[in-house]
């Protein structure tokens, strides 16, 4: 299995999400061959897209080393995902939805005629035959059901972008309230990993 493995967390070592998602990946790896290729948005991000970046991509316009670069970095981002079978993404919760460094990781997958088409009846997903394992960490609590449900644009927003490129076995592992005290994170944590010992 090809598993492309992806952390967004700018805290490092005291990250949740990267607690997570390094689980995730241990306990697949323990279950089969698994061929993992790793990236860390925060310690090498990717540019944010550019209205150059997009004109870049048309044979008729001049390229420097610099344009170069950056569209050979999306175009290695994109030919990734494309490959992966699985795809695990450790995921906080900055300002009620997801890191900067990972939206622009997605913008560089979000790519019309790889991941997805236009039609007469709407869009179509073209990436329809991956799965998509997601680390969520929270600081408070957002679930259904809680005060600041209607505040929670991480998941969402994550589910959303991912059925558009036709993706629909996304399963989700989460810690929340990772900020109210230490006895609080470790009890979000510990239900987390109960939830990957079942995957």
């Amino acid at each position: 299995m090809k598993l492309l493995h992806i952390d967004s967390s700018i805290l490092g070592e005291n990250s949740v999400s990267r607690i997570l998602s390094a689980a995730i990946v241990a306990h697949l790896k323990v279950r089969g061959d698994v061929e993992v290729i790793y990236h860390d948005l925060a310690a090498r991000p990717i540019g944010n897209l550019t209205g150059r970046y997009l004109a870049g991509q048309n044979a008729d316009v001049q390229h420097d080393q610099a344009l170069q670069e950056d569209l050979h970095l999306g175009g290695r981002v994109l030919t990734e995902f494309l490959a992966a079978e699985t795809i695990v993404i450790g995921v906080p919760m900055y300002n009620l939805t997801i890191p900067s460094q990972l939206k622009a990781w997605i913008d560089h997958i979000m790519v019309a005629g790889k991941t997805f088409h236009y039609t007469h009846n709407g869009p179509v997903g073209l990436a329809g035959d991956k799965r998509v394992i997601l680390a969520l960490a929270r600081g408070g609590h957002y679930s259904p059901g809680s005060p600041a449900a209607g505040m929670e644009h991480q998941e969402s927003y994550l589910r959303a972008v991912l059925g558009f490129i036709g993706i629909m076995e996304i399963t989700t592992v989460l810690a929340e309230g990772v900020a109210l005290g230490a006895d609080a994170r470790e009890k979000a944590i510990a239900s987390a990993r109960e939830v990957i010992a079942t995957l």
